[in-house]
């Protein structure tokens, strides 16, 4: 696969583990002229797939405008450009803002899926979000934090569900993941598990209950780049099997 002229590539980077990136995403990124990163939040090792003289902005200080307007000019150079995004662009990637302003300044955006960090947490911990006999359902959210959560979402009235949990970009407020949780209904003794940067050379992670969630991570240091999971796919013994390959 090869840069189309006048053409963004949104990309998704994958958890860390460059070895995570897709087919489709290395191969763009093998001959990018402009690489455009998300700061820390993108493994640096990614970006050595990339040609020598590949110019290399890191966005992490860049508002909305001044990012539409560098890449933009990017392409006006006639330069094969990538927006390179964490996990999968579509989950928290703000990436429908960015393809609407670029599309006023004339410019198609084309989307690379990537691995996201949820799937690797699945991985690194040996299970499944949906359990035969059990929930069929797996919901990503986030506590409000800067950035709001509707009222609808709260994670008081999410819980209650009794879904597969994994919450983003909430680690420095692992007290109130846990009352919102317990005043829905979970029981504190429900299994629980955060991981910080999954798959990079770094990572860190715990099994825990939902009432000991905040200590440990507390204890940990963890404030920022983990997931926290909350449910009974953390449970290894549940003991109920699939009708998928049921005899």
């Amino acid at each position: 696969m090869t840069p189309e002229d006048g053409k963004i590539y949104i990309v998704g980077a994958g958890p860390g583990d460059p070895e995570l990136l897709t087919l489709k995403a290395k191969k763009l990124l093998e001959s990018a002229d402009f690489v455009m990163y998300a700061g820390s939040l993108v493994n640096e090792r990614i970006l050595d797939i990339c040609p020598a003289g590949c110019e290399k902005v890191n966005s992490m200080d860049l508002d909305l405008d001044a990012q539409v307007a560098m890449m933009t000019d990017a392409v006006r150079r006639g330069l094969s450009v990538i927006r390179l995004h964490t996990g999968d662009p579509c989950l928290y990637g703000a990436i429908s803002e960015q393809i609407e302003r670029l599309g006023e300044n004339g410019i198609e955006c084309g989307i690379i899926p990537g691995v996201s960090s949820f799937q690797a947490a699945a991985a690194r911990f040996g299970i499944e979000y949906t359990i035969p006999g059990g929930t069929q359902t797996l919901i990503c959210t986030r506590v409000a934090g800067r950035t709001p959560v509707p009222e609808a979402e709260d994670l008081s009235a999410l819980a209650s569900h009794g879904a597969s949990l994994v919450i983003f970009l909430s680690s420095g407020i692992a007290g109130d993941v846990v009352d919102k949780c317990i005043s829905a209904g979970i029981p504190a003794d429900t299994p629980a598990a955060w991981i910080y940067r999954a798959t990079w050379e770094d990572e860190r992670s715990c099994f825990t209950t939902l009432k000991e969630l905040p200590r440990s991570m507390m204890e940990a240091g963890i404030t920022k780049h983990a997931l926290i999971i909350i449910g009974e796919c953390l449970r290894r013994d549940s003991g109920l099997r699939s009708i998928l390959y049921n005899r």
